[in-house]
């Protein structure tokens, strides 16, 4: 008895190394695919957080834009009421 234990203990103790071993390597090339994802992830995510931020600047600038020719009309409208007050003053 003891010498079949002693010939099948190192096939199981072998056996279970090799089947753990395998295992191992399974959830170190899931481990490796996930975190292969998780940077082309990020990589996309900093791509799009770069188009927003460019396409903020260009938001910006044309408000500036917008709130330079807002000045220019409330500018040349006043102007122009002066003018047609003056008009209609020497008119009456």
């Amino acid at each position: 008895m003891k010498s079949q234990l002693n010939i099948f203990l190192p096939l199981i103790i072998m056996a279970l190394f090799i089947s753990c071993n395998d295992m191992t390597n399974k959830v170190n090339d899931s481990l490796d695919k996930l975190n292969s994802k998780a940077q082309n992830l990020d990589s996309l995510l900093n791509k799009e957080v770069n188009k927003v931020m460019v396409l903020d600047s260009i938001i910006n600038l044309e408000s500036n834009k917008v709130k330079v020719l807002d000045s220019l009309i409330n500018k040349n409208s006043s102007r122009l009421d002066s003018i047609v007050n003056q008009k209609i003053r020497l008119a009456k």
